[in-house]
């Protein structure tokens, strides 16, 4: 190979009649490849690897591999230390961290690569992405539920029977639901259960950017486009090459991208910004929105036309306040994954707590929920979790609303089957016993009855004085 002097493409001579660019030879293989130098920094990314990443290979070139893909294997663990010039492939299975911090699992191959003398010249590595194959796992492992999205309610039973169907077709698929229902992870279920699912699952926060730097983060640009353009940019889209582009809050898309979008998904060509020649691109469009988007179309906020294109497939994930029997079965299931992940012997929720989280209304939904738990998890240093274990805020919230009279529910009737009968006591009632037992407890140090609780010392000092037993 030899590095042109002018740009910093790479050749490779002896294919063909005339020198193959690098790049473009690397991008063409569906595989996500990254090439090392002896030291262990990035030299390549192919636009696969890109995709799976979030990282560019233009940002990564010269950075420590360790930095760019985050992996578990890293450190300690890493293969390339233990291989020489001579060594033969290496298979693992661990971790990589993408540029949204999410933590993506894969098997990654590792190899070195010689030079004509003999030596060692750097490193190969190829990722295979595992989402697909983990949440098949995860979907033999739990009795109700469809890869990562858990439910038996017939709200969540029905969305389960129709994705299968869904994700075999190329249609245009429109996710709505409040905040924290769940609309990422079933955009991803989508994907990985569809033909396309060796391809790239790319997603774009339409709401996360300003308009200038989203329609390049899209479409891509051209060098020198605008000032500071020093490089072509293949943009999302083309990333997503024979994948899917999930486009997540599409109701914060800017009115001038919308009309972009609905051109491309009339013929599925996009126009690089700085560039009057179409590109092709075979890519389904996934979008999601917590925002009434027929309200926005009213409001001249939304086009119409977009919104029927995007329509095609409608998918609403009901609040998990409405999913009857669902909040039992996640809280079982957060507890689980939590208890494991921390190493702690949780061995449940008390009466109580149970009653109390079953009656809640989850405004964040199972985002909420499964937040609670770990915060649960993490403080307790018993074996059952209590109701001071649980987040302050939830019982402020009862105070905020007003909601003096819709106290936790008791511990009487059955807790399985139905809802459980609230309790005869008030909340403000139950929450001045729980500060007195925590004092009583405490021998009257107000410290040590707020780590009791689990509150800071000015909460516990606040709600003494707001139910008179500040004295």
């Amino acid at each position: 190979m030899d590095e042109n002097t002018e740009t910093p493409q790479l050749y490779v001579h002896g294919l063909a009649e005339y020198p193959v660019p690098f790049s473009h030879l690397m991008n063409r293989i569906p595989v996500s490849v990254a090439l090392l130098d002896r030291f262990k920094h990035i030299v390549f990314l192919n636009r696969s690897l890109e995709a799976l990443t979030g990282v560019s290979s233009l940002e990564a070139k010269g950075i420590p591999c360790r930095h760019v893909l985050r992996s578990s294997l890293c450190g300690s663990h890493c293969p390339l230390a233990a291989m020489g010039v001579d060594a033969e492939p290496v298979c693992r299975e661990g971790d990589i961290i993408d540029r949204n911090r999410e933590r993506i699992p894969v098997r990654i191959n590792f190899a070195p690569v010689v030079d004509s003398e003999g030596e060692l010249a750097g490193w190969l590595e190829s990722f295979e992405d595992l989402r697909a194959t983990k949440a098949q796992e995860a979907l033999r492992s739990e009795a109700y539920g469809f890869g990562a999205l858990i439910g038996r309610s017939p709200q969540m039973e029905q969305i389960f029977q129709m994705v299968p169907g869904i994700a075999q077709t190329d249609s245009s698929v429109l996710i709505t639901g409040e905040t924290g229902t769940g609309k990422d992870i079933l955009a991803e279920m989508i994907h990985q259960h569809s033909s396309r699912s060796k391809g790239s699952f790319v997603k774009v926060n339409c709401g996360a950017l300003p308009e200038t730097l989203l329609e390049t983060e899209l479409f891509g640009h051209r060098k020198g486009a605008f000032t500071g353009a020093t490089e072509n940019k293949p943009g999302r889209f083309r990333l997503a090459h024979n994948g899917t582009l999930f486009l997540t809050e599409i109701g914060d898309l800017p009115l001038s991208l919308q009309v972009k979008l609905l051109s491309f998904l009339d013929d599925h060509t996009i126009y690089p910004l700085g560039s009057a020649k179409g590109i092709f691109v075979d890519v389904r469009i996934v979008a999601a929105t917590h925002r009434d988007l027929q309200a926005m179309v009213q409001e001249g906020k939304f086009r119409q036309d977009l919104l029927f294109r995007l329509n095609v497939v409608r998918l609403q994930l009901p609040p998990l306040r409405d999913r009857e029997g669902d909040i039992q079965l996640l809280l079982d299931h957060f507890m689980r994954f939590f208890s494991d992940k921390f190493q702690k012997n949780i061995k449940g929720l008390s009466q109580e707590s149970r009653n109390f989280l079953l009656h809640y209304p989850f405004p964040g939904n199972v985002r909420e929920l499964r937040n609670i738990v770990e915060f649960a998890v993490n403080i307790c240093t018993g074996t059952v979790i209590e109701l001071r274990h649980l987040p302050v805020y939830m019982f402020d919230r009862y105070e905020e609303d007003g909601k003096t009279d819709s106290a936790p529910p008791s511990s009487e009737g059955e807790a399985g089957a139905q809802r459980i009968k609230p309790a005869a006591k008030s909340w403000p009632e139950m929450e001045q016993q729980m500060i007195l037992d925590a004092l009583y407890k405490a021998k009257g140090r107000k410290r040590r009855a707020a780590e009791i609780l689990g509150w800071g010392r000015s909460t516990l000092w606040r709600k003494m004085k707001h139910y008179g037993i500040d004295s």
